[in-house]
């Protein structure tokens, strides 16, 4: 139950950054527009966003939870802090020369990432202009998640879950904040909001440090040095982070395929924003919570209790995943037109964004699963299995979203990154079963075939809703939602995907 609290704090601030980043997304376009200065500037912030993505995704958690559970093991807390302090001395260090290089290097990572700017002087001087002011986000964002993987080893998670939030604040109020000179002059907020982009990541840092000063106020930074321990954690951390950033490099290779069709990056990127709050909510939160528990146990010898813990988990995750995933293929369009259908977002954009919204869901459970189940592989330091499960997921998605998108659109493309999730949960199955870690139990199978009858029971109502309304409005789909999350909690009570005595405990303990 401490696992179930710690999971609800991290998935309702996660919730919380996907719907505010949502939320900047819109007042970016409305400002903005979709210009030569709106893609300068995003293509400013591409670096930093995927490193936002993946490192809040649990990039640094993989590699550094389990190596601190083993220190802990061997050495007691002491030698534990001390590898914390030296990891972010030595770290820090790193980041400070990399930001040093990425500042004069800045137009050849512009041209690595948006190579059309070749043949834009113009357009190339200012979008390097912009990615010099956002570049030094970078090594703040990455200091802040080796801290936050630090509390998160602890247990402590609520400073790491909430901390985040600062960035999209600064950015939001700058975007509506009602000074003329910016609101007249988008080249300026551009480079404002560059600029804001840096300084919040700083004071993220800065929240975090101070968070670790108090959970730990004997710790006292080391002397860098490239030891024996920070090798082993370059060893698991680099693999963690392409394993930990599966599902962010699975989209990306959607977005390379959505980029040979006019508009269908802008209705992925939509799709995306609206697929990730449900990952974010339920996998990645879970995901980060269950590491340093499951980390915990296996170096204590509790193999059974790395193998319960980790099918409750699981089970618990899907409970809330096949719902979510079944209503958003349903209600897609929906969804996307009371949300995002006014001013320059028309019925064609709806419609193809809820293609995409439709066909990415279908993945959503796949990619929960591998979100919960690649912890497994992360506490028993396989990285090398988990980023062969990743490789598989991301080869998958490189082929498929190009060739399902020839005959079915943007929801071929959708269906594709779909595929991908799912190849990627089952490849971390099978490596959790090769490595004799963890094979699935009678309980999850019988749980699994009650929470699909749950939804069911709740799809067959949204479709019903579907058929007989025919112009959705914001109180129609709030009651969409609370009528099928009601009929679904019912539904599962019923057939036992969730017992009243799951909601007891929670009363009892939350």
């Amino acid at each position: 139950m401490t696992l179930l609290r710690s999971s609800l704090v991290v998935a309702v601030a996660t919730a919380l950054s996907r719907i505010l980043g949502f939320l900047r997304d819109i007042l970016i376009a409305a400002v903005l527009g979709a210009g030569p200065v709106s893609d300068a500037f995003l293509v400013a912030l591409r670096l930093p966003n995927l490193v936002r993505r993946v490192l809040g995704e649990g990039g640094i958690n993989a590699g550094f939870v389990p190596l601190h559970a083993r220190i802990t093991a061997e050495r007691g807390e002491a030698g534990a802090q001390e590898f914390s302090a030296r990891a972010i001395s030595t770290v820090g260090v790193a980041l400070a020369a990399f930001s040093v290089i990425a500042h004069f290097a800045a137009g050849a990572l512009v041209l690595a990432i948006a190579s059309g700017y070749a043949d834009d002087p113009q357009g190339f001087a200012f979008t390097t202009d912009l990615t010099r002011l956002a570049l030094p986000a970078i090594a703040a964002l990455t200091l802040a998640a080796l801290i936050g993987a630090v509390l998160n080893a602890e247990r402590r998670f609520v400073a790491a879950a909430v901390a985040p939030l600062v960035v999209n604040l600064a950015m939001i109020a700058v975007l509506i904040a009602p000074i003329p000179a910016l609101r007249d002059d988008p080249m300026l907020m551009a480079r404002v909001l560059a600029l804001t982009l840096t300084l919040s990541a700083g004071a993220q840092l800065a929240i975090l440090a101070l968070a670790l000063r108090r959970a730990r106020p004997g710790l006292r930074l080391a002397r860098p040095r490239l030891g024996a321990d920070m090798r082993r954690l370059m060893t698991f951390a680099l693999p963690g982070l392409l394993a930990a950033g599966a599902a962010q490099f699975i989209l990306l290779a959607a977005l390379q395929a959505a980029s040979y069709t006019p508009s269908a990056v802008s209705h992925l990127h939509y799709a995306d924003r609206l697929f990730q709050l449900p990952l974010g909510l339920i996998g990645v939160a879970v995901g980060i919570v269950l590491l340093p528990e499951i980390a915990g146990r296996l170096r204590g010898g509790d193999r059974r209790g790395f193998e319960v813990a980790t099918s409750r988990a699981l089970e618990g995750s899907l409970l809330l995943a096949l719902p979510a995933g079944a209503a958003l293929v349903i209600l897609a369009e929906p969804i996307v037109g009371v949300l995002l259908e006014r001013g320059a977002f028309t019925a064609f954009d709806r419609i193809a964004t809820a293609a995409m919204l439709a066909g990415l869901s279908i993945g959503l459970p796949f990619a929960v699963t591998a979100k919960v189940l690649g912890q497994g592989l992360f506490a028993g330091e396989r990285s090398r299995a988990a980023s062969l499960a990743a490789l598989a997921g991301i080869a998958t998605a490189i082929v498929a979203c190009p060739l399902l998108a020839i005959p079915l659109g943007g929801f071929g493309i959708g269906l594709g990154a779909a595929l991908a999730f799912a190849v990627h949960a089952l490849a971390i199955v099978l490596m959790l079963a090769l490595s004799g870690l963890w094979r699935p139990d009678r309980r999850l199978f019988a749980r699994l075939a009650r929470i699909a009858l749950a939804t069911l029971v709740m799809s067959a109502l949204l479709l019903a809703m579907t058929m007989l309304i025919a112009q959705w409005t914001s109180l129609l789909m709030t009651l969409a939602c609370l009528g099928g999350g009601l009929v679904y909690g019912l539904a599962a009570i019923l057939t036992g995907a969730g017992t009243r005595d799951d909601i007891a405990a929670i009363r009892r303990r939350g």
